[in-house]
């Protein structure tokens, strides 16, 4: 606990950097912060409410009287500030604020570090101590976060992983769900977890996305010392943790940030700009300095206080276009003429900027799905500074492919292979996301055409591809075994399918997938750059087949073919560029996965025939509706010749 002193705990350093735009940590100086003054234990209470004349503190500890803790404004900061003695962890408060125009309303804390279970809407005054015991991770992260590092990630929305059927359908809290969920993602072999987001949100049925409390893990799960054990465990046993955030839109629920002070203080003023018309949402004003400073401070608290390993920016076309889901006429070009939201652009850039200078061990990562140029370029050259990018075209583009039946697929052959032309234009990441499964579009599996045998089929041929190609991955709770229907919030994923064959089939397959795609430096170590790649027969769409290397800088490769068709092609000739034993390492038709069990006995030596533009060529077996891996090795170095002995040695 901090003692204050006379003092204020915001110093003139505090006040300038906030009105600038340039305060990075607002949750340690806004809020609730408990400290000694004079020795008298008690808490320092301060706000942004610059449009009030009128500011007070009310809780459990004066009677929620709003005359009797008033505070005092700072200046011309518009921060309100005042010490109550007394108040100690625990207590529920709200800030109580009235105008010059007789406008008033009670408000949770905006820097609220803890907030009551919803429907309930108060601020609870809490410390943050925290014994942290995952060193060995911290000290590590920057090679598990590495663009060179597999990264496969295992998206989560915690309140429907699993569920307590027997107890009213409850969900698990943050302490019950650490050790089942790294149980399951570590026999997965999934590297990291991203969460939808665990920031306080006032309605569940939004999944986290309408944010309210944007430094508070939502307490419907536990308290934050809670959450910090399940990153803490979770780091324990060698999984990273990635947060969804979202500064793109929050809630205009009326004890939140909208109309905070009787103004529009957070959110733009003009609704051309400040409201979201597809998610009945406000938009931050990213021009308003102090907007800057709570957003910044807000990314920056996860990873300071949480030892969050990634932020996942949610939406941020929305954030890039002025003009994104408006008709003509519904929006307000920039001062060029523009459909750009440059002070969305400034802040986004800034955004990364401070993260990678003060945590240079994470990852940014952008849901953008635009043809927006350097998402995940560096800010010093002009891009947005983000460290990953969602290729939302490669996940469209697919699943559109694999919708079609089989025999159809041969005439939008360029489904498949159009991504390899832009695929390091960006840093990218793959996802299959809970956006895919839900609304009515049904599972996965639902979406695969055929008969049940055949859709298992196509399924495990999707996640072959997705692991493939180059880029990072991230695969949706349930999806891991072809969950049959699609994703509910409100309950438990159907856990009894993972005793089904087919289903417990996927969920092998995935799993040996993770484990090839960690083993194996070609198919990760690349992932950015053009020199991971190469085609082998990108053409062959009367046969429904696409071949390609993916290579490590130690000469290593990996032989990808994927059958998009039903039938087994026999004698199937692939060039390659290496002599000697490709070994089959695996091959989703394999009667373990739930296949057919075609395949080619564990490799083949190579042939002395040319095929392919190369020098060698394999004569394979090609199942159907599969994909397989080979691994080759480069000719082994001619040994140097032996040197001569030194001249003292000579005879």
């Amino acid at each position: 606990m901090r003692e204050l002193g006379s003092e204020s705990l915001l110093s003139q350093q505090d006040l300038y950097l906030f009105n600038e735009g340039s305060h990075l940590r607002l949750y340690d100086k806004l809020g609730a912060q408990l400290v000694t003054r004079h020795g008298i234990a008690g808490c320092n209470f301060s706000v942004w409410a610059p449009g009030a004349n009128f500011v007070s503190v009310i809780g459990d500890f004066n009677g929620w009287n709003r005359q009797s803790h008033p505070l005092s404004p700072r200046e011309s900061s518009g921060i309100w500030e005042g010490f109550v003695p007394g108040v100690e962890p625990g207590s529920c408060y709200k800030f109580f604020i009235r105008n010059a125009n007789g406008w008033s309303q009670e408000k949770m804390d905006p820097v609220g570090l803890f907030h009551e279970v919803a429907p309930k809407t108060a601020s609870i005054v809490t410390s943050l101590d925290y014994s942290w015991n995952d060193q060995e991770w911290m000290t590590q992260r920057k090679k598990r976060n590495s663009l060179q590092a597999p990264i496969s990630i295992y998206e989560v929305h915690l309140g429907s992983w699993r569920r307590v059927i027997e107890q009213e359908n409850r969900w698990l809290s943050y302490r019950e769900i650490a050790e089942p969920l790294a149980n399951h993602v570590q026999a997965m072999g999934f590297t990291h977890i991203e969460f939808l987001p665990l920031t306080e949100h006032p309605f569940y049925p939004s999944w986290g996305y309408q944010t309210t409390g944007y430094f508070a893990p939502t307490s419907r799960y536990g308290t934050p010392q809670d959450f910090m054990y399940l990153v803490d465990y979770l780091h324990q046993r060698g999984i990273g943790v990635i947060l969804d955030w979202v500064p793109s839109h929050f809630p205009g629920d009326a004890h939140g940030l909208a109309f905070f002070d009787g103004t529009h203080l957070y959110e733009h003023a003009d609704p051309q700009q400040g409201f979201h018309p597809d998610w009945k949402s406000c938009i931050f004003n990213y021009g308003r300095h102090e907007v800057r400073s709570f957003l910044l401070s807000s990314a920056l608290f996860w990873l300071d206080r949480y030892h969050i390993d990634g932020l996942r920016v949610d939406a941020v076309a929305s954030m890039l276009y002025l003009d994104y889901s408006r008709q003509p006429g519904e929006w307000v070009p920039n001062h060029y003429g523009g459909n750009e939201n440059l002070a969305a652009i400034y802040f986004l850039r800034r955004l990364n900027e401070e993260v990678y200078r003060h945590y240079p061990d994470v990852q940014t990562i952008a849901e953008e799905s635009t043809a927006w140029p350097m998402v995940s370029r560096p800010v010093y050259i002009g891009g947005l500074g983000f460290g990953l990018k969602w290729d939302m075209g490669w996940m469209h583009d697919t699943l559109k492919y694999l919708h079609r039946d089989p025999i159809h697929r041969q005439y939008h052959h360029n489904e498949i292979t159009f991504r390899m032309l832009y695929a390091f234009s960006e840093n990218y990441l793959l996802p299959l996301s809970h956006d895919e499964v839900v609304h009515g579009k049904g599972s996965l599996l639902a979406k695969m055409p055929g008969d049940c045998w055949q859709q298992f089929a196509n399924l495990r041929l999707l996640y072959g591809y997705q692991w493939a190609q180059p880029g990072k991955k991230l695969l949706f709770m349930g999806s891991e075994w072809g969950q049959g229907k699609e994703w509910n919030y409100a309950t438990s994923l159907d856990w009894h399918e993972t005793e089904i064959g087919w289903h417990r089939g996927v969920m092998q397959w995935v799993a040996d997938l993770n484990k090839l795609y960690r083993e194996e430096p070609a198919l990760h170590e690349l992932d950015t750059k053009s020199a991971g790649f190469e085609w082998i027969d990108c053409n062959d769409s009367s046969s429904g087949i696409v071949s390609f290397l993916r290579k490590a800088s130690s000469g290593d490769v990996i032989l990808v073919v994927c059958n998009f068709t039903p039938v087994t092609r026999f004698g199937y000739r692939v060039g390659v560029p290496y002599p000697g034993w490709w070994e089959e390492k695996i091959n989703s038709d394999a009667m373990i996965y739930g296949g057919s069990g075609q395949g080619n006995k564990g490799g083949f030596e190579v042939n002395d025939i040319p095929w392919h533009g190369r020098p060698y060529s394999l004569s394979l077996t090609v199942a159907p509706l599969a994909v397989m891996f080979f691994k080759g090795r480069p000719p082994a170095e001619t040994p140097l010749a032996e040197s001569p002995p030194p001249p003292s040695e000579t005879k």
